[in-house]
C-alpha cells in the first residue's frame, strides 16, 4: 500500500474517532448543563412553594375542614406552576401536577436532598426532596418536586445524533483530503526515489544529486543515502585494494621466493649426490640451507606485514608505550643475535596511539638493519621530539651508511645493496608504518661525523589515532629502479 493511501486510511480512521471522542465529551457537558438548568429550576420552585406546603401540612395536621385544605392545595399547585408536587405528611399524601406514578419507588428523602434522576419506564424524572417541619401543631413531612427529564433527554439525543452524523461525514472527507495532501507533500520523496532508483553503484559511477527541498525528512533521507553510497564506494575501494594486495602478495612471494628455493633445491641435490659431500663441504651446504630457510621466513613475514599494513583499519590503533616496545624488541634481538652489541636508552614512558604489531615490526627492522649492515655497537634512543608533538626513535650504526642521493629511496620496497643479505623489504616496512602513524622516517649520516647511518622515526601524539592514507600501496606499487651506479636496488633479472 502506498504511503499516501496509508496516510489517508489512517486519517479516515483517526478523525472520526477524534470526533466521536470530542462528541462524547460534548454530550456529557450538554447533559450536565441541561441537568444543572433543570435542577436550578427545581430549587427555585422549591423555595417558592415551601410556605404553601407548610400551610397545607398544618391544615392536614389540625384536621381542618376539607374546604380549608382544598384552598391550601390550590394555593400550593398554583405556586408550583410547571412542576409536580407531592406533600407527604403523617396523615396522608397530597399530589398534584406531572409526576411519576405512585407505584414508582422514590429514593430516601435524605438521598434526594439534591436533585436526582428517577426512571419510570421509558421516561425519567428529576426529583428533589425538601423536609418540612411545622410548629403549632408539631408536624413533619416531605415536599417532593418532580420535573420531567424528557426535554433534556431529547436535547442530549439530538447532540448524539449530530455527533454521529459529523463523524460519518468526516471519515471520507478527511480521508480524501489527507490523500490529496499526502500526494502533494510526497512529491519530493517520490522525486528522491526516482533519482535513487537509477543509481547502480556496481555499474556506474553516477551518484545521488540532491537539491535541498526544505523538507527536513526528505533532505535527511537524501543525506543518509549519500552517506551510504559514500561508504559503499569506500568499502568497494578497500575491497579492490585488498584484492590487488592479495595478487601482489602472491606475485611478490612467487618472484622473491624463486631464487632462494632454487638455491635450496641445488643444495639438496648436492647433499643427495654421489658421492655425498663430507666434512667441511657438507657443513657449508647445510649452512647455506639454513640461511636460505631463514631468508624464506623473513620474506614471508615481511610480505605479510606489508600486506597487513595496506589493509589495517583505524580501530586497530590503541595506546602503546613505545619505551616498553623498544625494550622488548632489544631483549628479543639480543637473544637471536648474541654477538650484537645493542644499547637502548628510553626517557621514561612514551605513550602513542599506534598499531602495536606494525610499530613493533618497524622497530625490529630498524634494529636488524643496523645489526646486519653496520659494524660495532648499535645505539637506540627514545626521546620526545624537539617540538614536543611526537616521540622520536633514533637508531644509529657504524656501517658504510647511506649515500645522500639514496636517502629517500631506501624506504621503498626491494631497494637494497647488491651485497646485502636482506630482502629489501625491512626499511620499506619502516616507511609504511611511519606513514600509517602520520609520522616520518628519515636517514642521514651520524651527527658526530663518524661513519654509519642514523635513522630517525617520529611518531606523533594523537588522542584519536591517525587519519589513515586513502591510498595504501606499499606492497602493490611498482618499485622504481633508480638510475646511477649506487646499486640500491635488487637485481631482479
Amino acid at each position: 500500500m502506498r504511503l499516501s493511501a496509508r496516510i489517508a486510511l489512517a486519517v479516515a480512521v483517526v478523525v472520526p474517532l477524534l470526533v466521536l471522542g470530542s462528541g462524547w465529551i460534548m454530550v456529557r457537558l450538554v447533559g450536565r448543563d441541561v441537568h444543572s438548568a433543570g435542577d436550578a429550576h427545581l430549587r427555585e420552585r422549591a423555595a417558592a412553594v415551601r410556605p404553601a406546603a407548610l400551610g397545607l401540612l398544618r391544615a392536614m395536621a389540625n384536621d381542618r375542614p376539607a374546604s380549608v385544605e382544598q384552598a391550601k392545595q390550590r394555593k400550593l399547585f398554583t405556586t408550583a406552576l410547571d412542576v409536580g408536587i407531592r406533600v407527604a405528611g403523617p396523615d396522608g399524601t397530597v399530589t398534584g401536577g406531572p409526576q411519576p406514578a405512585a407505584s414508582v419507588t422514590l429514593p430516601p428523602a435524605q438521598d434526594a436532598a439534591r436533585p436526582v434522576t428517577v426512571a419510570a419506564g421509558p421516561r425519567s424524572w428529576r426529583v428533589l426532596a425538601v423536609p418540612l417541619t411545622a410548629v403549632r401543631p408539631d408536624a413533619t413531612g416531605t415536599l417532593w418536586l418532580f420535573s420531567t427529564d424528557a426535554a433534556g433527554q431529547r436535547q442530549i439525543a439530538q447532540v448524539r445524533r449530530r455527533v454521529l452524523t459529523v463523524a460519518l461525514l468526516t471519515a471520507p472527507a478527511a480521508g480524501l483530503a489527507a490523500w490529496l495532501a499526502a500526494v502533494r507533500l510526497a512529491r519530493p520523496l517520490l522525486a528522491l526515489q526516482r533519482r535513487a532508483a537509477g543509481i547502480d553503484p556496481r555499474t556506474s559511477a553516477a551518484r545521488l544529486d540532491h537539491a535541498p527541498t526544505g523538507v527536513p525528512e526528505v533532505d535527511g533521507l537524501a543525506r543518509t543515502l549519500e552517506t551510504v553510497l559514500a561508504r559503499y564506494d569506500e568499502q568497494a575501494a578497500r575491497t579492490a585494494e585488498a584484492l590487488v594486495t592479495a595478487r601482489s602478495f602472491s606475485a611478490a612471494a612467487s618472484h622473491e621466493l624463486r631464487t632462494p628455493l632454487m638455491s635450496m633445491r641445488i643444495n639438496l641435490d648436492v647433499l643427495d649426490g654421489d658421492p655425498a659431500p663430507e666434512g667441511a663441504e657438507r657443513a657449508e651446504v647445510v649452512a647455506d640451507l639454513r640461511a636460505g630457510h631463514e631468508r624464506l621466513l623473513g620474506l614471508l613475514v615481511m610480505l605479510r606485514t606489508l600486506a597487513q599494513g595496506d589493509l589495517v583499519e583505524a580501530d586497530a590503533f590503541v595506546p602503546v608505550d613505545l619505551a616498553e616496545l623498544l625494550d622488548s624488541a632489544v631483549r628479543d634481538l639480543r637473544r637471536d643475535h648474541p654477538a650484537a652489541r645493542i644499547t637502548a636508552d628510553a626517557a621514561g614512558p612514551c605513550v602513542v596511539r599506534a598499531w602495536p604489531q606494525g610499530l613493533r615490526s618497524a622497530v625490529d627492522n630498524l634494529l636488524v638493519n643496523a645489526i646486519v649492515h653496520g659494524s660495532g655497537p648499535v645505539e637506540a634512543t627514545l626521546r620526545p621530539a624537539p617540538d614536543g608533538t611526537a616521540v622520536r626513535l633514533t637508531v644509529g650504526d657504524h656501517g658504510p651508511g647511506v649515500p645522500p642521493e639514496a636517502a629517500s629511496a631506501v624506504f621503498t620496497r626491494f631497494r637494497r645493496r647488491p651485497d646485502s643479505p636482506g630482502s629489501g623489504l625491512g626499511l620499506a616496512l619502516v616507511g609504511q608504518q611511519a606513514a600509517l602513524h602520520s609520522g616520518t622516517a628519515t636517514v642521514t649520516g651520524r651527527p658526530d661525523g663518524a661513519p654509519g647511518a642514523w635513522f630517525v622515526l617520529d611518531i606523533p601524539h594523537m588522542a584519536q589515532g591517525p587519519d589513515l592514507p586513502r591510498r595504501r600501496d606499499w606492497l602493490t606499487a611498482d618499485a622504481a629502479v633508480p638510475a646511477g651506479p649506487q646499486g640500491f636496488h635488487k637485481d631482479r633479472s
